[in-house]
């Protein structure tokens, strides 16, 4: 196949790249950046509140009824559900990847519309939401005052009438949630001695004000008349000052005696709930948490919700502020720019190497001419699939390096060699040279395409991770190829010169001399090299033992290696939650929380601290919970590179320093832990954010007991602990713990149903006694400030003190006597949880396991998986959920992705060699390679996770194409007649030099990537690592094991179909075997005055195969 048109034509072949160029700069432009692609399945979440009711009573009338109706919606994976002792209901559905979250969204509603006529009256009332989020926030932020001079009402009230209606219009945003509950309500807070006293009851206050509180619509004067006018008739409508809810007429006698609401109760604008509170770094709070829609750009969100606040902080009253607690781009923009910088490093060592090698300045700007093409040429194509430019897209460019310029790398070097052979016009060597190699390129191509597109059509969530990967190395494969069959050999024929001969060793520039030195001791090395390839072929059983102990190394590196999804990384935020004993009060809940806050106060690594009583991001609401987010200072300020680490090791006079960074995140988490281990009263659990966002508020490896039997939740929880304790037994293991107890002291209340039937009432109407004085009702809505807001009836604080109130609140009998709720009520002090979990349909116990360190999520499932087994009786089992669902059904892809590879390499290069047989010497010299990659990775203690898959396939595509070069230079010699022998010999020693050239530069090139020391380093260094530990080993066995693989298959071959030799006197394979042969101008001149008689080609008999 000719490309020598385009040698021809350079400005052709310039006008290409340029276009190349210029299109991806367009993709470039238009790209979405994200920290990994949109894998996060879409989620649906269903909530509501059932006011006053206990978590069993949420779970039976509210959760089961939805659940049932829910669950076999379209795509559905599996779902969720929670109910609080707060009333609260909430189910969470996940669906599979990439199916459509509208339409999710409509299915759900539609499901839970059929179920609405199942549910109590008073949610009815409330309403069920449907919302279409994920479960991980994008952005956090906390409006505060410095000085305090703003209590949590009026700072949770002006975030949501102020800012949150702002951030919802935000494209992509799928909710601003805040944990706060102090959103404005009508408080009627009931007084129950005057209520006797005038013989009422809550139902009578509601319906007060069902009959008071109105919107109405009189109609009109005039209208359809001959009226000169119009007058539309107006009612005040729904009141809205306190005052005006306190002159609400109750009774009214004609004696002219009127009851009004403020004589019964005390009426005061107060706030819909008052078990949450929230502080920023110890002064009054709100806080936002902006969740995402999946399939949205969290960046875009990010930056557009940044932007929206900073705008907003202008109007807003003096001394109140927006602090930003957690911000997903933080860590994103960070580690991008440390993958950039990591290129431009890489690309100078790789030009440095490449020189030292070709020691000719023009030639080495061929191969960094075509770098920047192929990079850049790329972003077009990823636009163009629809991906985004995230960290994985990033390394795999960063890969395409080694590639990029090893194909730029066979052209340059290909052209050396005709002028090293005396060609005397570049323009020829150029096109003699591309005439040998372009098929050796397009089947390289081939094959490393081969191995990335296999990759893209696996499924789940790791099957998006290796598809962005793969598309975007194999795109920039082709691009490079296309480089190398035009661009490049366009370059070469106007830069490269005829060589010239030898200078006098004095006149040489250092430069020169340095060169020629490097030379000479090249040329000893490929002498040797020779020797040891003979030696390695001479003995065959060096082959076979390679080869096997190559693939065993391989195996057991597979097993051995920990195994993960992505590595954690120091994100710059921490989570830190904190269980109290069960039932414990708000009030000493809040005192823990201000000891926590002191220590987290003390660390220097700390910015602020945003503390959230009452709520708990794993156990969920109650007195006794809490969270606190934690913003680390920004990256800069806690850098653990080599130079950072001297400077704070000197000025704090501390060596430590030297060897562990106090700043990064697992140091503050480390020193959270040793803090508040003096804190016996309260169970804390420290985490940072998930990698991925979109699956689960925590990393480590999320879990849910599931009890299938359907029995008692304390027999559930007793099995629940034994295999958390024998969990905490495993080596792998630094903490698993549930944060849910069965044992918060609770009253059940028994109605004695005889007594209610004496005095001609139900259970019923006691028990909406009870609920209007202690649970509280919804009665009705009014209007402020442009929003709607609820009235809340509910007994005074006094009155719902003790059990023993329980006598001063009174219900109406049938002969309008009041009588004492006590009377007919019994209470038995009882214990139960203070909220109930569903997954799938069962009853379920969430359970987070910390892996302890130097172990991955892949062993803890291990140690779980076998724990399970010795500890679980029948019917109770878990599942995963979260990413930790997603990391268990990955784990199983990695062995079927390497056979895939293999296979289609295999396929691919036996079309090529019309030969079954030969390309085994290609993929038998491949497993060594990999072994090293494992073998690097347990060394620096990674663990096989999505960045050390992806170095492994790049590494079977530049392995094979190390291979194929020897092999395809071997054959071509092997054609001319010349014995197997030496053919794999001199086709190994032509390859030499350019196969060092792009391992060394690989390998060179990849260092600073292993020792990475700045942000997102423990994915850096992964990657890293098994790339140069792949690269050193099995370039390192390939030269060596390759030709003697070739030479045994190749023998088999011939035995098979023997091959036919060309015209053994042909001029052109005379000037091939001078070339390679290494012979002197003595031979040159002997050829040239016999006219290439046949006589001449004596001195190559040695190297043909004797024919009889």
């Amino acid at each position: 196949m000719t490309f020598t048109n385009f040698i021809k034509r350079p400005v052709l072949s310039t006008v290409i790249s340029i276009v190349l160029v210029l299109l991806g700069f367009i993709g470039l432009a238009s790209l979405p950046i994200e920290q990994y692609p949109d894998i996060a399945p879409p989620t649906i979440m269903v909530s509501t509140a059932y006011t006053g009711a206990d978590a069993e009573t949420v779970m039976k009338s509210v959760v089961v009824p939805l659940e049932e109706s829910i669950n076999g919606v379209e795509n559905m994976t599996y779902m969720t559900s929670s109910a609080t002792n707060d009333g609260m209901a909430m189910i969470t559905v996940y669906f599979k990847q990439g199916s459509d979250a509208d339409m999710a969204a409509v299915n759900v509603q539609n499901r839970v519309s059929q179920a609405q006529a199942l549910l109590p009256a008073e949610v009815t009332k409330v309403g069920v939401t449907v919302t279409k989020r994920q479960t991980s926030n994008v952005v956090m932020y906390a409006l505060t005052s410095d000085d305090g001079r703003y209590d949590d009402q009026f700072v949770t009230n002006y975030n949501n009438i102020n800012i949150v209606p702002l951030l919802k219009r935000i494209n992509g945003v799928g909710d601003v949630s805040s944990p706060s509950t102090a959103s404005y309500s009508m408080r009627i807070w009931l007084q129950p001695d005057k209520m006797k006293q005038y013989g009422l009851i809550p139902s009578d206050i509601t319906a007060a004000l069902a009959g008071q509180n109105i919107e109405a619509a009189p109609g009109k004067f005039g209208e359809n008349s001959n009226m000169a006018y119009e007058y539309t008739l107006r009612y005040k409508g729904r009141l809205s000052k306190p005052i005006e809810y306190q002159n609400i007429v109750l009774t009214s006698k004609t004696t002219g005696q009127t009851l009004h609401l403020k004589d019964v109760a005390k009426i005061e604008l107060g706030t819909l709930m008052y078990n949450v509170h929230l502080r920023n770094d110890g002064q009054p709070a709100c806080m936002g948490m902006v969740q995402q829609i999946a399939g949205s750009n969290a960046t875009q969100i990010a930056t557009d919700v940044k932007a929206a606040l900073e705008d907003a902080q202008k109007s807003m009253p003096p001394g109140l502020k927006v602090v930003m607690m957690y911000d997903v781009t933080d860590f994103l923009f960070a580690s991008i720019e440390e993958v950039i910088s990591t290129l431009v490093i890489t690309l100078i060592l790789v030009f440095i190497v490449v020189y030292i090698f070709l020691q000719d300045f023009r030639s080495t700007l061929i191969p960094m001419i075509a770098v920047p093409v192929a990079l850049i040429g790329t972003f077009f194509f990823l636009q163009i699939f629809g991906f985004s430019i995230n960290l994985l897209t990033l390394s795999a460019l960063l890969l395409a390096i080694a590639i990029v310029v090893d194909d730029a790398i066979v052209v340059v070097e290909a052209v050396h060699a005709k002028l090293d052979a005396g060609y005397q016009s570049s323009l020829t060597a150029a096109i003699d040279a591309m005439n040998e190699i372009s098929g050796a390129i397009i089947s390289i191509t081939l094959v490393m395409a081969s191995v990335f597109v296999p990759v893209s059509f696996i499924g789940g969530t790791s099957g998006t991770f290796y598809k962005e990967f793969g598309v975007t190395m194999a795109v920039s494969i082709v691009i490079s190829a296309l480089n190398a069959l035009t661009l490049s050999p366009a370059l070469c024929a106007m830069f490269l010169k005829p060589h010239k001969k030898d200078e006098d060793e004095t006149n040489k520039t250092f430069v020169a001399r340095f060169h020629a030195g490097f030379n000479r001791v090249f040329d000893k090395t490929v002498n040797k090299y020779k020797k040891g390839v003979e030696h390695v072929i001479n003995h065959r059983i060096i082959t076979g033992v390679v080869v096997v102990v190559g693939i065993a190394l391989l195996v057991i590196g597979m097993k051995v290696t920990k195994t993960g999804l992505v590595p954690d990384e120091d994100t710059g935020t921490i989570f830190v939650t904190l269980s109290a004993k069960p039932g414990t009060s708000q009030e000493r809940t809040q005192k823990i929380v201000e000891e926590v806050d002191k220590m987290l106060a003390s660390n220097p690594a700390i910015l602020h601290r945003n503390a959230i009583v009452g709520y708990n991001f794993i156990a969920g609401q109650g007195s006794d919970q809490a969270t606190f987010i934690v913003k680390l200072k920004p990256f800069d300020e806690r850098s653990g590179g080599f130079f950072a680490r001297i400077k704070r090791a000197i000025s704090e006079k501390d060596p430590m320093a030297l060897l562990v960074n106090p700043y990064e995140q697992n140091s503050v988490l480390g020193m959270i832990y040793k803090q508040t281990a003096a804190i016996k009263d309260a169970q804390i659990l420290a985490f940072g954010p998930p990698m991925i966002p979109g699956f689960s508020v925590q990393n480590g490896v999320t879990m849910t007991m599931q009890d299938k039997t359907g029995g008692d939740l304390n027999k559930f929880y007793d099995i629940t602990m034994q295999f958390i304790n024998e969990l905490n037994k495993r080596p792998e293991v630094q903490q698993a713990m549930t944060s849910y107890n069965p044992n918060y002291p609770q009253y059940m209340v028994d109605v004695d149903v005889a007594k209610t039937r004496q005095a001609g009432i139900t259970p019923a109407v006691v028990l909406s006694v009870l609920q209007g004085y202690y649970g509280g009702l919804y009665a009705s809505n009014f209007n402020a400030y442009g929003k709607l807001f609820r009235v809340m009836i509910q007994g005074d604080v006094a009155s719902r003190m003790r059990p023993d109130g329980l006598s001063r609140i009174y219900v109406r009998t049938a002969d309008n006597q009041m009588a004492p709720v006590s009377e007919f009520v019994k209470l038995r002090k009882v214990f139960g949880p203070s909220n109930i979990g569903r997954f799938n349909l069962f009853t379920s116990i969430n359970v987070s396991v910390t892996p302890n360190n130097g172990y991955s999520n892949g062993q803890v499932m291990q140690a779980i998986k076998e724990v399970s087994a010795d500890v679980l009786p029948q019917g109770y089992g878990y599942e995963y959920s979260g990413l930790t669902r997603s990391e268990a059904e990955s784990s199983n892809s990695t062995a079927l992705i390497f056979v895939l590879c293999l296979v289609f390499v295999y396929l691919i290069l036996s079309a090529q060699y019309e030969s079954y047989i030969l390309p085994l010497s290609v993929l038998l010299s491949i497993p060594f390679g990999l072994a090293g990659a494992y073998l690097f990775t347990n060394i620096f203690g990674h663990s096989n996770d999505i960045y050390m898959q992806i170095s492994l396939i790049m590494l079977i595509g530049l392995l094979a194409k190390n291979a194929i070069l020897i092999v395809q230079f071997a054959l071509e010699r092997r054609e001319t007649g010349m014995a197997i022998k030496y053919s794999a010999i001199l086709g190994a020693a032509a390859r030499l030099r350019p196969i060092l050239m792009t391992s060394l530069a690989m390998v060179i090139g990849l260092l600073p990537l292993m020792f990475a020391s700045g942000v997102g380093k423990n994915g850096n260094q992964t990657l890293g690592a098994a790339a140069v530990g792949g690269m050193f080993l099995g370039t390192l066995v390939q030269i060596f094991i390759v030709p003697a693989l070739f030479c045994i298959f190749q023998w088999l071959q011939e035995k098979v179909k023997p091959l036919k030799f060309e015209d053994e006197s042909n001029a052109e394979v005379m000037t091939e075997l001078r070339q390679y042969a290494n012979t002197g101008s003595s031979v040159e001149k002997e050829i040239e005055a016999n006219g290439g008689s046949t006589e001449s080609l004596k001195w190559h008999d040695q190297y043909l195969d004797l024919k009889d």
